[in-house]
């Protein structure tokens, strides 16, 4: 059985409009203009300190406000669930995965704690055997360090991740590691311009993907 590693935010769940409105939020209590929904998109993948860092720049607010502005991002991250939900089927493909044998393990930017707290709301973290935050190591993805983390504590197997985005594309292959592109997440970049080893729009296309690699995995 293979060890699978996914990427949390734009590949199992659709947590922007949580992120967009916490976002705003801050830029409320400076008096800046809101971002759209398309801005925050943008801004979203190499964690919340590099989202903050975005959003300050795009409504001309000072270097030295970071650290502040950073802190009240995250103050208010944890509780920001309501308007998150899982992508349609990617419960199912990861009850089927789990069912089959796979070990299954999760690898995101986003910080451990809203992590823990968004997969207990949405009661994914059964799934997972692993678990690290864009904060639990000193480097971040597209660093291949925490993805090799995470497969390191799944033991050994055949090693897969599952990302939506430039990052997730660029942190397999800095890993070696085969990569799944779930291809309605924030990517920006068109999906024939990143490395892949296959692409899915719907997560029921998922299980039958894995078992392709590892069948070719046997072969070659």
């Amino acid at each position: 059985m293979a060890r699978i590693v996914f990427d949390l935010d734009g590949t199992l769940i659709d947590s922007l409009p949580d992120i967009h409105a916490i976002a705003n939020a801050v830029l409320a209590e400076e008096r800046a203009e809101p971002l759209s929904l398309e801005e925050a998109r943008g801004f979203v993948g190499k964690g919340a300190a590099v989202f903050v860092a975005r959003m300050r720049a795009a409504r001309g607010l000072a270097d030295a406000d970071q650290e502040r502005l950073h802190a009240g991002f995250v103050g208010r991250y944890d509780k920001a669930v309501g308007r998150t939900h899982p992508y349609p089927g990617a419960v199912a493909a990861l009850e089927s995965l789990r069912a089959t044998g796979h070990r299954l393990g999760l690898c995101t930017n986003k910080p451990m704690s809203p992590t823990r707290a968004v997969l207990d709301h949405l009661d994914l973290a059964r799934f997972f055997d692993s678990v690290l935050g864009g904060d639990s190591l000193a480097a971040k993805k597209p660093d291949p360090a925490p993805l090799h983390a995470v497969f390191a504590a799944l033991g050994n197997g055949p090693m897969i991740y599952v990302g939506d985005s430039e990052v997730d594309a660029e942190t397999a292959v800095r890993a070696g590691v085969a990569f799944l592109l779930f291809t309605q997440g924030y990517r920006k970049t068109p999906v024939a311009e990143l490395p892949h080893a296959a692409a899915f729009e719907q997560f029921d296309a998922l299980p039958g993907l894995v078992a392709g690699l590892l069948d070719q995995s046997v072969t070659a």
